[in-house]
């Protein structure tokens, strides 16, 4: 997937997973229910950011992998018609 923005110092670019349409038990969530998705694909990721001593420290995610993410962080974002998240790495909780 080639993605058109670059991002900067340790932040990541993030395609947020589908909310749920339905519950386990088969109920269907309308769209004003659902909940914002916590789970996403990392699709970006920045050089890394600079010590306070001055060394690159790089970034532990890549680009692929599944991770999960607080849920209000980050800033929404449109590309190319689709929906991004961007935030910095400190925001991923964990990487699946």
């Amino acid at each position: 997937m080639a993605l058109s923005i670059k991002p900067l110092a340790d932040r990541v670019v993030i395609k947020a997973a589908a909310a749920e349409a339905t519950t386990k038990s088969g109920i269907i969530i309308p769209d004003t229910a659902k909940e914002k998705p916590q789970r996403g694909e990392v699709v970006a990721v920045g050089e890394g950011r600079t010590a306070d001593s001055g060394t690159l420290i790089k970034p532990q995610v890549k680009a692929g992998d599944q991770v999960l993410y607080g849920k209000w962080t980050g800033t929404e974002i449109t590309v190319d018609g689709e929906d991004y998240l961007i935030m910095q790495e400190k925001d991923i909780l964990a990487v699946l």
